[in-house]
């Protein structure tokens, strides 16, 4: 991973403590377009919930967040309310499409704080095919290629999206396994590893831990039994999403 596209995954998970480096300085807004999904093994167990949003111990956000059937693949949404300690408040919104095996389809976001902007993503054959819509800009177009269909998606306040991933990880296989990422807001392509990290104890009951990691960030999470996702922590930042 080069070191701007180190520098953008440092950035997400600091999201919350830079306040409006994310949502006031490169917020976007994506709307997705439906396409036929492909048969494959199915990965996903649908779930729904709302995490709480919380930076240095103090509460700064919620989400809420449903990952169900849709049509012959799934559908991940999810909507967070930040108000930092400092600044506006802000609302993010995504609606990620994937396929059985956890392939994405299509990707929608969208950011309203003190403008509302967009931009709308689909893959297909490995490349993701971005069209920007900023408010008070002109649309943009731009196509990123990676070498394999099943991409992450993981974009920035929408901690449902490592819900996912850890249902697309191959708990079979188990050990390191990389895969290409994509930030939506920050249209940089890069790559994260993740890695199974056996059990882990929380507040006196049993979990599983799987860890995420980039050159420069680490983010652990806390999986129930059936590999739901119930905590994130990113140690650095100061950061924990919990499940309420």
């Amino acid at each position: 991973m080069d070191a701007r596209v180190r520098t953008t995954m440092k950035s997400r998970t600091l999201a919350i403590a830079t306040a409006l480096g994310i949502l006031a300085c490169s917020a976007l807004s994506l709307s997705a377009q439906k396409k036929s999904a492909v048969s494959g093994p199915a990965v996903f167990v649908q779930d729904k919930g709302r995490f709480t949003i919380n930076l240095d111990g103090q509460t700064v956000g919620h989400e809420e967040f449903e990952i169900a059937p849709s049509g012959a693949g799934w559908r991940s949404k999810g909507l967070s309310e930040i108000k930092p300690p400092q600044g506006a408040a802000s609302k993010i919104s995504g609606t990620l499409t994937l396929q059985p095996d956890g392939a994405p389809i299509s990707y929608e976001w969208t950011a309203q704080a003190e403008k509302t902007n967009g931009a709308h993503i689909v893959f297909a054959n490995g490349t993701a095919k971005i069209t920007l819509e900023m408010q008070g800009a002109r649309p943009f177009e731009q196509t990123l290629a990676f070498n394999t269909p099943l991409i992450a998606v993981l974009d920035n306040n929408l901690y449902h999206q490592y819900a996912v991933l850890a249902r697309v990880y191959d708990w079979s296989k188990r050990g390191s396994q990389t895969f290409p990422v994509l930030i939506p807001q920050e249209l940089t392509p890069g790559t994260i590893t993740v890695e199974a990290t056996g059990a882990a104890n929380v507040d006196g009951k049993s979990y599983e831990g799987l860890k995420v990691t980039t050159s420069d960030i680490e983010i652990l999470l806390v999986l129930d039994a059936s590999h739901r996702l119930m905590r994130l922590e990113v140690p650095s930042a100061k950061v924990s999403v919990v499940r309420e």
